[in-house]
């Protein structure tokens, strides 16, 4: 039978760590030659984390804590897709593309 009391419980845990994990591959990912070597990167790091994120905060046993990481590595991709357009693309932090804004959009409301 299907323990989904314990199913939930490994779930929420993914979620907080997709969201850990999000962040920090986020501000790693410029560290990378080609943005097709993110998704793997993504897989290792949402594994890793996962394992020391279980065996330090909760009572999971390594091979749960791989399941643990594994939600984590599908959850993130829910993640990127909520905050997307609000992260720069992998593109723009290896060229470092300064963006710049219109000075129209910098006038002063009030003084108008």
């Amino acid at each position: 039978m299907l323990n989904l009391a314990y199913l939930q419980k490994l779930l929420i845990i993914a979620i907080a760590l997709s969201t850990i994990t999000c962040a920090f591959i986020q501000k790693t990912k410029k560290h990378l030659p080609k943005s097709k070597y993110i998704t793997i990167y993504s897989f290792f790091i949402n594994m890793i984390i996962g394992i020391l994120f279980c065996m330090t905060f909760t009572e999971i046993n390594f091979p749960t804590s791989l399941w643990v990481g594994l939600f984590s590595f599908l959850g993130a991709d829910s993640i990127y897709k909520t905050l997307e357009g609000k992260m720069a693309p992998h593109s723009e932090i290896v060229t470092k593309k300064v963006i710049t804004i219109p000075a129209e959009n910098l006038i002063n409301k009030e003084d108008s």
